[in-house]
């Protein structure tokens, strides 16, 4: 893979939202146990219900950073996006020094791309219109949940806290992320 190819991928600017939750995670988790073990304490996970409670957050970095972590309050909505979008994005490119050729990659949800592929081309804002999601952003997300699982905080508000607290001091995980870009591309 060649400079200009790396150049390319460290101008990309990468978006993404999620749900973390309180207590407890979104993926699945199996217990293997044998017959007449279903309810001793050591075969059983203790649950939450709805998890305790979540935060969504919508966030962007590039190779060089973490742009703006946004909280959203309540459903993300179309109209929510967009005013994220004129809020942090191009504070976020002004943040990370990106050059005047840098490239918008979010993941495209139907729900959001009428409205917000207007404003991006109003706003001449380069993305993929048509992308896969092969955003490195999914990666970070499970490693900041992981993290916040670690740290076990006991309120919503303290995990928004630690969420942000991470995002801003979590350039290895976004260099690791963005690092294998090129390799995972290259065609030869």
């Amino acid at each position: 893979m060649g400079k200009q190819d790396r150049a390319f991928w460290r101008n990309v600017l990468w978006s993404d939202e999620t749900k973390i939750e309180l207590f407890g995670h979104n993926d699945h988790c199996y217990v293997w146990r044998k017959k007449g073990e279903a309810c001793k304490p050591k075969k059983t996970i203790p649950t939450v219900a709805h998890g305790g409670g979540s935060i969504m957050l919508w966030g962007c970095f590039a190779a060089g950073g973490t742009g703006a972590l946004h909280k959203i309050d309540g459903i993300m909505r179309t109209e929510n996006y967009v005013d994220i979008l004129k809020k942090h994005l191009k504070t976020s490119v002004r943040k990370l020094k990106l050059v005047c050729k840098w490239v918008f990659q979010m993941d495209n949800d139907q729900a959001y791309f009428q409205i917000c592929g207007k404003w991006l081309k109003d706003n001449k804002v380069k993305w993929p219109s048509q992308s896969p999601d092969l955003n490195p952003l999914e990666n970070v997300w499970a490693e900041l949940k992981k993290y916040m699982r670690a740290r076990r905080p006991t309120n919503l508000s303290q995990l928004h806290q630690l969420c942000q607290e991470e995002w801003d001091n979590s350039p290895t995980i976004l260099w690791e992320a963005c690092g294998r870009l090129p390799e995972t591309f290259d065609p030869s």
